[in-house]
């Protein structure tokens, strides 16, 4: 069987560094290495909690133009969007009615959701929120996905997805494939200009489509010690040596570790991680700024995709009504 991996991208916000170092940039690399790639945005997950249309919009535009900026090619990988191909939410239905209420109670999501009321366990959680794992199920047993990048944090959710496949091939027929997970590299936190986790919560992020001088004024901003230049320098906890990592070869990286130690204006590091960090990013700037007004190549681009992704969709569903049951009279 030939290796597909399918890939998920959350429609939310506008893409930052942390996302190009922890999610993009491996994507693309694993898309390359395999046989069949399947990459969608996941448009209906947005809205268990985003209920801001213009948000859900923008944010759609902006996450297509970012993956395709960055390199996705999609003439070698199928890129659609999850609501351009409403078979999956036909077996999102079909999935429901295999899949039990308690597993869907031991979520780890869910279950977050109910500790943090302490009167009324289920207040202001929704039915998309409880039962999230499964329109996750169907995107993935839609396409006979084979293997799935997820972090630590989605590892839950793809062991439910394989008890879903195997009890549906055990209830009906095995036409499901059971899929297997590529743990992706969680520990590796990105951090922010503050030093935290680079989240647009905490307002610490680095822009990754914005201008040059917006990348340069960002850099500027990260937070150091207070050491002059001349006094040596830790390079353990240092956002700046952190983010260099992420953009430079091993010997770039040692000869950085060594201007640590012989005591490196805090200003001169910045630049060096700057010039790195922007010639990295100076093609994805140029194809962001041909692309961002050309709405009909973005539309394009993912109906092409989105028309491939429902033939299949389309073949998969006639083979699971079949084993359900539901058919022509006959």
């Amino acid at each position: 069987m030939k290796k597909r991996i399918l890939t998920g991208i959350t429609t939310t916000g506008i893409p930052h560094i942390g996302n190009y170092i922890g999610a993009i940039r491996p994507a693309l690399k694993l898309a390359t290495e395999t046989d069949e790639s399947f990459f969608f945005l996941a448009d209906y997950h947005s809205i268990i909690k985003n209920k801001n249309p213009s948000e859900i919009k923008s944010s759609v535009k902006n996450i297509a133009l970012a993956w395709l900026c960055c390199g996705l090619d999609p003439e070698k990988t199928l890129f659609y969007k999850q609501s351009d191909v409403p078979e999956i939410l036909e077996l999102t239905w079909i999935l429901n009615c295999v899949s039990s209420k308690g597993l869907m109670n031991r979520a780890h999501a869910y279950k977050a959701a109910i500790s943090e009321n302490e009167l009324e366990p289920d207040k202001g959680i929704n039915m998309g929120l409880f039962s999230y794992p499964i329109l996750m199920a169907a995107d993935i047993l839609m396409f006979d996905s084979t293997h799935v990048p997820v972090g630590s944090d989605q590892i839950q959710h793809m062991e439910m997805t394989r008890d879903i496949a195997q009890r549906f091939n055990h209830l009906y027929k095995s036409i499901l494939t059971v899929p297997e997970s590529i743990i992706q590299d969680k520990e590796k936190v990105v951090p922010g200009i503050d030093g935290r986790k680079m989240s647009k919560s905490y307002n610490n992020v680095i822009p990754l489509l914005g201008t040059e001088k917006e990348l340069k004024k960002s850099i500027m901003k990260i937070v150091t010690n207070s050491l002059e230049p001349g006094e040596p320098k830790d390079t353990d906890n240092c956002s700046v040596y952190e983010l260099y990592k992420n953009f430079a070869d091993e010997n770039e990286v040692n000869e950085f570790k060594k201007s640590y130690e012989e005591g490196i204006a805090w200003g001169e590091a910045k630049e060096l991680l700057f010039s790195k960090i922007n010639k990295e990013l100076e093609p994805i700037r140029s194809s962001y700024n041909e692309l961002v007004n050309n709405n009909d190549y973005i539309n394009d681009v993912l109906s092409d995709g989105s028309k491939k992704a429902r033939q299949i969709a389309e073949d998969k569903m006639s083979q699971i009504r079949d084993a359900i049951g539901i058919t022509k009279i006959s």
